[in-house]
């Protein structure tokens, strides 16, 4: 696990009364994405925004668009999302029958191509199209709803799924109930990629977003650090027990 700590707000906790601004408040603040959750009131039970909006907001930062449609059926609507400004577009592996057909569609759209996974869907899933994405997105929230509590049953999940990406330049991202308390456990589990909404919007200004983006980043990185370190302790105390047979 090389991949650098990303830290990517969801605007879905931003006030959208004033939407471009808050969007260039977390630009500022450091964000290294800006996750765009898209509801359909169908697949989730909630209806959020659409290509228009990230048509609209897209030149307000040259940061990534990470965009997270939780939409079905979810075909019919890639090209609209990548026409948008979308840089990442991330497919529900629960909202199609052809993944397989939908990731290559994304990609052959130019864009980087993501599942995710509900809480209740197996990383076996995934199993079959690790070759076609670049982003396995774990859902640690039931999808519909920001500022739900995280599922901490999806740790083991997590770490799972860390073992099966291996080596292959796969982004670990987790969605749902991200705080700076929780951010070391799920880095530790192997999450590269953390996306945050209420978390990240506390406060009323660019300065308050800072501070809650670093606290949650310097929170991952320790998480990760001592994951590393035990990693590493790991094959030391083997050998010393070999030593004593």
């Amino acid at each position: 696990m090389t991949s650098e700590i990303l830290i990517a707000p969801s605007i879905l906790a931003a006030d959208f009364a004033r939407l471009g601004e808050e969007i260039a408040a977390i630009d500022a603040a450091g964000a290294d994405w800006i996750h765009c959750d898209v509801m359909d009131g169908h697949f989730v039970p909630n209806i959020s925004f659409g290509a228009d909006v990230i048509k609209a907001i897209r030149p307000v930062t040259k940061k990534v668009f990470d965009v997270h449609l939780m939409i079905a059926p979810v075909d019919p609507y890639l090209d609209a999302f990548a026409k948008a400004g979308a840089d990442v577009i991330t497919v529900h592996a629960e909202a199609g029958p052809h993944l397989d057909r939908t990731l290559q569609a994304v990609r052959a759209l130019g864009k980087k191509a993501g599942v995710s996974l509900c809480p209740a869907t197996s990383e076996g899933a995934i199993e079959y199209v690790l070759d076609r994405i670049d982003l396995v997105l774990v859902m640690t929230v039931n999808p519909g709803f920001g500022g739900q509590s995280f599922l901490e049953s999806q740790l083991e999940k997590i770490k799972r799924i860390r073992t099966v990406i291996g080596d292959r330049p796969i982004r670990l991202e987790v969605d749902g109930g991200i705080t700076r308390e929780n951010a070391a456990a799920v880095a530790a589990a192997g999450a590269d990629t953390l996306v945050a909404g209420s978390a990240v919007f506390r406060g009323k200004s660019s300065a308050d977003y800072a501070g809650n983006i670093a606290a949650i980043r310097v929170a991952a990185e320790a998480g990760r650090v001592s994951k590393l370190q035990d990693i590493s302790v790991q094959p030391m105390r083997a050998g010393e027990s070999a030593r004593l047979r």
